[in-house]
């Protein structure tokens, strides 16, 4: 790998970890999306980042729960979607002039959203509270 697509992905990681951390804050931006996407960057740039990322506290359950396959919240895939398509029509209809860039564009939009609605959704964790459930003899 060259050491310029190194960096970009390590620039493009660390903006996206950002965003994931405004995103707890915020309720509009969705945060799972933006750590995955950093995960994947720092995996393809950074063991080091990779596993820091991994490591942190409340950062790390995120792209934890989605590798182990329990998927991502319903509330950041609506709020992913949301952004997603809010950009893309503003986009297609505003900004781009070419028909086939449109045409594009849209297909791209569509096959991401496909494959955000593919995951897995996560379940609400529930304590368990056997204890209250025992049967007296």
């Amino acid at each position: 790998m060259s050491i310029f697509k190194k960096y970009m992905l390590i620039v493009l990681g660390s903006m996206s970890v950002a965003l994931g951390v405004i995103g707890i804050i915020l309720p509009l931006l969705p945060t799972t999306p933006f750590l995955l996407l950093a995960a994947y960057c720092y995996a393809r740039s950074s063991n080091r980042l990779y596993e820091r990322l991994l490591q942190t506290k409340w950062l790390g359950q995120y792209i934890q729960d989605f590798r182990s396959g329990k998927g991502i919240p319903v509330k950041s895939k609506v709020i992913a979607l949301t952004v997603l398509w809010s950009s893309a029509l503003y986009s297609i209809l505003v900004l781009v002039p070419l028909l086939a860039v449109q045409i594009l564009l849209f297909l791209v939009v569509g096959y991401i959203s496909y494959y955000i609605l593919s995951i897995k959704n996560k379940q609400k964790e529930t304590t368990n509270h056997s204890f209250c459930n025992r049967q007296h003899s």
